[in-house]
């Protein structure tokens, strides 16, 4: 039977718009189920706290748990990997950020490659480290850390929250600038190691700053000075350790990504909401108070920073001739 024009021209257009329409209900409906947010490091280190602000944030905004995941281990290698090989359904994401830009050099063995397979989502936040010691350790300004170093060398053991984290690599870069020798004692996760540096089995760590403020603001410990380039609005009177070795920089990234081909309205809509959450107010203050800044972008933007940190850690990595232990 043939059709009428008319109407062959009307049920043209209506199945030519059922993909799109389809595409709309699917992120509409999103999510039906708890989503979990793998995550590589223990909790208390930076990526946690902030995986866990954004999370918390979604699952009032979208009506379901996204759920923390502590995937320990490997230099968090281990959670990209758990979510690289999930299914691209948008319920399993990756806090990511520094220590998988640091793994893509340092690991040569990985059997997934970040960049290429995974979905960047969104950034959340950027801050500095922040050199602190035990209140007892005779250096009280970056000058004087460096001379102790060289007066005794191999004798300053730095903790950190495992190989490949930024824990390690802040410090790496600093012995590299600084022409020291230090130890590194990596640990679990930042909580124990600052933990271990209260105590005094440790002499230093190079922390992120939510971990480290409030020990820092209790007098448990003593800060010495943020890797950042710019002076850290939370600790204002901390100089830069670029005050004193010039061209040092070393910041941590945190942000969400999915396996590599999630449904792009998924991905609009976690962009959206979580670019949302950096211009509330309440978020706003929070990040600040951990020391941190919001970073509110694209997929684009957010997958270019991705691959622009991973490039300068890996030049980090090979110059200094840093091996995984």
């Amino acid at each position: 039977m043939k059709l009428p024009r008319r109407q062959f021209l009307h049920l043209a257009a209506g199945a030519a718009a059922l993909p799109a329409v389809s595409r709309i209900a699917r992120a509409q409906a999103y999510p039906t189920k708890p989503v979990r947010i793998i995550f590589g490091l223990a909790s208390g280190s930076a990526g946690d706290i902030l995986a866990r602000l954004i999370g918390q944030w979604l699952s009032e905004r979208l009506g379901q748990p996204f759920v923390i995941e502590n995937r320990v281990g490997a230099g968090g290698t281990l959670a990209a990997e758990a979510v690289v090989r999930s299914p691209p359904d948008g319920y399993t994401l990756l806090a990511c950020g520094s220590p998988d830009e640091i793994n893509a050099t340092l690991n040569d063995k990985l059997n997934f490659v970040f960049l290429r397979d995974v979905a960047p989502i969104a950034g959340i936040a950027r801050g500095p480290h922040v050199l602190v010691v035990h209140p007892s350790f005779p250096a009280k300004t970056i000058p004087e850390f460096i001379a102790y170093a060289k007066a005794n060398p191999g004798k300053v053991n730095f903790g950190s929250a495992g190989i490949g984290t930024m824990a390690h690599m802040a410090p790496e870069l600093f012995k590299v600038m600084a022409g020291i020798d230090m130890v590194h004692v990596p640990y679990r996760g930042l909580a124990p190691a600052l933990t271990d540096l209260i105590g005094g089995q440790v002499q230093a760590i190079f922390s992120t700053t939510p971990p480290a403020i409030e020990h820092i603001r209790a007098g448990k410990l003593r800060a010495l000075a943020v890797t950042s380039a710019m002076r850290s609005e939370a600790l204002p009177e901390l100089p830069t350790i670029g005050d004193f070795l010039p061209g040092y920089e070393a910041t941590f990234v945190v942000g969400l990504s999915a396996p590599k081909i999630v449904p792009a309205e998924i991905l609009d809509q976690l962009n959206r909401q979580i670019n949302a959450a950096l211009a509330d107010p309440g978020i706003k203050a929070r990040l600040a108070d951990l020391g941190t800044v919001p970073l509110p972008m694209t997929s684009t933007e957010f997958g270019k920073l991705l691959a622009d940190e991973t490039e300068k850690w890996g030049k980090v990595i090979k110059s200094a001739g840093i091996k995984p232990e």
